[in-house]
């Protein structure tokens, strides 16, 4: 009986792979909560345009960030020492209060008026006070290798080439050495199965669709918001892998959005 239970689900999963089955049962369960926190989101660029103007850049590079300054002002200064000097940073904190960092004109901070825990919103907002013609993001316990937008604007802005596009991630350890180099060439039909996107090495074209998901994602739930944006984004944009690790990234056991296991 337990294995013909099964079977219907496991045959689902084969058709459509499990991580697409989760983010349909988050939707499902979660919708409430990103109802709300839409609102919020649309208030608070609304609040936060009335005080702070960024300029239009070629490239708008959002930190998300929240009660963590050292790291985060090292991940400024690797965003802000990228070859590609035509970019603002904009660093959004969670409603924890802003640390300081570096002087730089091309340098915005802003502050949520409350913690929403909720990573996506949190890089809307980012979005949202921006104007760019493509946006790349970076998370505050995460660092960019000087040639990241470099090497990752070389594709998008190639002849024919894609709207959005990933380097490979160097994942580290708290000690500094290095676990593995993540680099999978993009197939939507195995991104459907495998969680190998994250947009701490993702570049896009900005357009309606570049947007992350609203869903209150604890820990637990599956599958990240990084996967659901470039999941989704790929739907009606071309996506390339570039094969070349730009990103160091730290896997954080005191991570506030994703729980790591050994």
């Amino acid at each position: 009986m337990r294995r013909l239970a099964r079977a219907p689900w496991e045959l689902l999963k084969r058709a459509f792979g499990w991580l697409v089955l989760f983010e349909l049962r988050n939707k499902v369960l979660l919708a409430p909560s990103a109802v709300r926190l839409r609102r919020f989101e649309s208030a608070e660029i609304r609040r936060l345009a009335a005080s702070v103007t960024v300029p239009p850049a070629r490239v708008a590079t959002v930190i998300a960030t929240h009660r963590r300054p050292e790291a985060l002002r090292a991940a400024v200064r690797s965003a802000l020492a990228q070859t590609v000097r035509d970019q603002v940073v904009i660093v959004v904190d969670d409603g924890a209060g802003l640390a300081e960092l570096p002087s730089d004109p091309r340098l915005f901070a802003v502050s949520l008026a409350r913690n929403t825990g909720v990573a996506g919103v949190v890089r809307n907002v980012g979005i949202g006070l921006t104007d760019s013609r493509y946006v790349a993001f970076l998370d505050d316990d995460n660092l960019w290798e000087p040639d990241h937008l470099e090497r990752a604007l070389a594709v998008l802005e190639s002849p024919g080439g894609p709207d959005g596009v990933y380097t490979a991630l160097r994942r580290v350890l708290p000690d500094g050495t290095e676990r593995d180099v993540l680099s999978v060439p993009f197939d939507r039909r195995r991104a459907a199965r495998e969680s190998f996107l994250d947009t701490n090495a993702f570049v896009a074209r900005r357009d309606a669709a570049l947007r992350f998901s609203r869903v209150r994602r604890t820990p637990e739930v599956m599958p990240r918001e990084d996967w659901e944006l470039v999941y989704r984004y790929s739907r009606g944009h071309e996506v390339r892998h570039v094969p070349h690790p730009t990103v160091r990234y730290l896997v954080n056991p005191e991570s506030f959005y994703t729980t790591w296991s050994a």
